[in-house]
């Protein structure tokens, strides 16, 4: 149950940001706006203020933004000269409207991973010995676990890189190293030796990793630069999945998802935020999939639009989008059905 609690609220923060871009946008725009809604399904709670009907809803599985002028897949499309109407703003308008929802998500991840590096830190591996290999050079030499490594040759060394190169240029050479102990500093003398796997000279010390706490200005650096990453990796792995040089075993599906919220939950909330931030980038890179029914697909009837300065039919605009539609929630049911093998033991 505290997983499934877990579960719909991460859902809803998640479903709030993207339907929240598109709603903020199409105020700025002057659309009218004539329900935001969390949920889907019958009502559960609702109020209304100025045009807009704000509404939560029983299900928790989507949401949606209503403007005007815009059809569902069921209703008859309506043509009007109203000026707020959703289809008589421009052709840039309406695609700001449209892509400030996975933008948002976007911009979520950022904020969370700027909040987990804030708060937590950052990884970050100084010069502290973590562990010293038994009968190794540096054993030999007495060095030890928590000595922190501040020289070697007459260099100082403030990054494990440094000491790295230090000790890969000089294979099988005294190198003179400056340590600090219980805030005492030392000198030890440590040669190192070639390792025969890797054919490198090594003195057999394993590094510690730390964790660094940055600024709020920083952590959105780093923040940003993380969603960025994420973004190029998820990219090259739907392009592998695409041309066939990747499975889809990685994939999950709402049932996946759950569970993994669940053990994220467990782990500890850096986990949680964390997985959040993720799951938000693939859901901002989702929508903007050309697939029917998706944002993405929305966007290219515009831009087919603005290249022939004519607006495809929406009756046949309406109908991919409801075939789209269909195809997805087969696609969702297979994933699941998928999950839930995986979850009793019984698929791959």
């Amino acid at each position: 149950m505290q997983t499934a609690i877990m579960a719909i609220i991460f859902f809803s923060i998640l479903i709030f940001v993207h339907e929240f871009g598109h709603f903020i946008v199409a105020k700025l725009t002057g659309v009218k706006v004539l329900e935001f809604s969390i949920g889907m399904g019958p009502k559960g709670f609702s109020t209304k203020k100025g045009d807009t009907v704000y509404s939560v809803r029983l299900l928790p599985i989507g949401g949606y933004v209503k403007m005007a002028g815009e059809t569902g897949f069921e209703e008859d499309v309506v043509i009007s000269d109203d000026p707020d109407f959703f289809t008589n703003k421009t052709v840039l308008q309406r695609a700001a409207v449209i892509i400030a929802g996975p933008l948002m998500n976007i911009l979520l991840a950022m904020a969370l991973f700027a909040l987990i590096f804030s708060i937590v830190g950052v990884p970050y591996i100084g010069t502290e010995v973590g562990q010293v290999v038994e009968d190794s050079p540096a054993a030999r030499a007495g060095l030890e676990p928590g000595d922190k490594i501040v020289g070697a040759n007459g260099q100082s060394i403030q990054e494990w890189d440094q000491l790295v190169g230090v000790i890969q240029n000089n294979p099988e050479e005294s190198i003179d190293f400056v340590i600090i102990r219980d805030e005492k500093e030392l000198n030890l003398t440590i040669t190192p030796e070639i390792d025969p796997e890797s054919e490198k000279a090594i003195i057999g010390i394993i590094q510690t990793q730390s964790l660094r706490k940055v600024n709020i200005i920083e952590g959105l650096t780093l923040g940003i630069q993380q969603t960025i990453e994420i973004i190029v990796l998820t990219l090259s792995a739907l392009g592998k999945m695409i041309i066939g040089k990747m499975g889809a075993e990685g994939v999950a599906g709402p049932v996946g998802i759950i569970q993994l919220i669940g053990e994220s939950a467990q782990v500890g909330w850096v986990y949680l935020v964390n997985l959040m931030a993720v799951i938000s980038i693939n859901l901002g890179l989702i929508n903007l999939l050309p697939i029917p029914a998706l944002d993405g697909s929305k966007l290219i009837f515009l831009a087919i639009e603005g290249i022939r300065r004519k607006p495809v039919d929406l009756k046949k605009e309406n109908f991919v989008h409801l075939v789209g539609f269909a195809l997805l929630m087969a696609l969702m049911l297979m994933i699941t059905f998928r999950d839930i093998m995986r979850l009793f033991g019984l698929g791959d």
